[in-house]
């Protein structure tokens, strides 16, 4: 078996503790934290490591050229260029509500693309 130690800082709360974990293959044998939140993030960064992704889409019709828009869960680290290429192609038309469905299940993950402002036609 392969002993691994692997360190950073955990995000979930503004403290911002250093972890430490210590895996046999990928079996977590010890996992240093300063919470229990921050032993189950270690967990989630090491085998689905997850971010929330914010970006903008193209505007038809608008007051501004750009609408910004943001994931309605964390998505898969590994996934996030496939799903910025998927939103590169979107354009939506005016007018567009605060938290309304841009994409809905984008590649098929069971997580929406929503408008984080109203946009107004010109």
């Amino acid at each position: 078996m392969a002993t691994r130690e692997d360190s950073f800082i955990c995000t979930v709360c503004p403290k911002g503790c250093v972890l430490k974990v210590v895996r046999e293959d990928d079996t977590f044998v010890h996992i240093t934290a300063g919470c229990k939140r921050g032993v189950d993030y270690a967990k989630q960064e090491l085998t689905d490591p997850r971010r929330m992704v914010a970006t903008t889409v193209k505007v038809i019709n608008g007051l501004h050229p750009l609408l910004p828009v943001y994931t309605s869960a964390p998505f898969p680290k590994p996934k996030i260029k496939d799903l910025l290429s998927e939103i590169r192609k979107v354009e939506v038309t005016t007018p567009i509500k605060m938290d309304q469905i841009i994409l809905e299940n984008v590649l098929d993950s069971g997580i929406n693309i929503l408008a984080s402002r109203n946009m107004e036609a010109l």
